[in-house]
């Protein structure tokens, strides 16, 4: 990289510490799901009791299988991402984990056909 840039490698390093320490970038490993066994990957688009928002994106938050949870607008209350083994595991979640939630009224699961992108970052609930 320094050589590219033509700076010395030091100075590369010196900014990266900086970037690192400053809270501006992370360093993270992206998995590929399917490789893992996870074959079924979804959102899940929830409507919830207006008072209960924040106690129940808390809640799902909490749930290992929820690999992402956003409050937010629009026609849903909260979104959940997540990746599971199977479909048979999504209904699982869905009723058994989701369905118990206190303050959930209706949701809406959008499941993956295909994943063309998967990176973490802004603008990838996912990653």
């Amino acid at each position: 990289m320094a050589r590219s840039l033509g700076i010395s490698e030091g100075t590369i390093r010196r900014r990266l510490a900086k970037l690192l320490k400053d809270r501006v970038i992370r360093v993270v490993a992206v998995a590929e799901p399917e490789r893992l066994g996870y074959h079924t990957s979804a959102f899940i688009g929830l409507q919830v009791d207006p008072a209960r928002v924040e106690a129940v994106a808390t809640d799902l938050a909490a749930l290992s299988e929820a690999g992402h949870v956003a409050i937010t607008t629009g026609s849903y209350d909260i979104f959940v991402g997540v990746n599971l083994a199977s479909t048979a595991a999504l209904a699982a979640f869905l009723h058994h984990k989701i369905g118990t939630v206190e303050g959930v009224r209706r949701t809406e699961t959008f499941i993956g056909l295909e994943i063309l992108k998967r990176a973490p970052g802004p603008g990838t609930p996912l990653g």
